[in-house]
């Protein structure tokens, strides 16, 4: 029993080559490597090395199954959702007045097609259109519910909303202030 190698999967570290690799550290600390050569050999990675080896952003924005009230303190929090929130804002004022520009722009100039005499529009029919158009809208809206397939994404929204306060606070913050910027 002293010094002969267990029987094959029975102990950490044992090599599949049924060659028996001593670990000092339990199984959860370590992956193995195993390499197919002349020779079968085993490779002892620790993972708190490994850890230690990775970019900050992986630690950052890893796979976690915690919301980020209990990854991160406050102020991380705050900060992340700040300028997440400040980009969102300052890109949607931009397009919001690139958007606004031209649909002005497109009914300024249809208006003077319209006063030129490029255009006729037949204002009876527009006015029945829209007469239609609002039924429609009354209609739909008067018996309708929300699918479960949008129930259901509503709810994960406002539970997210709900773990992370904080973070929501910031990015609405951030929201703010980039699109006043």
């Amino acid at each position: 029993a002293g010094g002969e190698a267990p029987a094959l999967g029975s102990a950490p570290g044992f090599c599949p080559s049924m060659s028996y690799c001593p670990l000092d550290t339990p199984m959860l600390t370590c992956i193995f490597i195993f390499t197919a050569k002349k020779e079968d050999s085993c490779e002892v990675l620790d993972l708190a090395e490994y850890t230690k080896n990775q970019p900050w952003w992986r630690k950052l924005f890893g796979r976690s199954s915690g919301s980020s009230a209990e990854k991160y303190n406050v102020a991380t929090q705050l900060v992340i959702g700040g300028v997440t929130g400040w980009c969102t804002g300052f890109i949607f004022q931009k397009v919001g007045k690139l958007a606004a520009t031209a649909v002005g722009g497109g009914f300024f100039l249809l208006q003077i097609a319209n006063h030129t005499g490029y255009i006729k529009v037949d204002w009876k029919l527009v006015e029945q259109d829209v007469s239609k158009a609002k039924e429609q809208l009354k209609f739909h809206s008067s018996g309708s519910k929300l699918s479960p397939e949008v129930k259901s994404r509503v709810d994960e929204v406002i539970t997210f909303l709900k773990k992370n306060i904080i973070l929501t606070g910031g990015f609405a913050g951030g929201f703010l202030l980039g699109m006043s910027s």
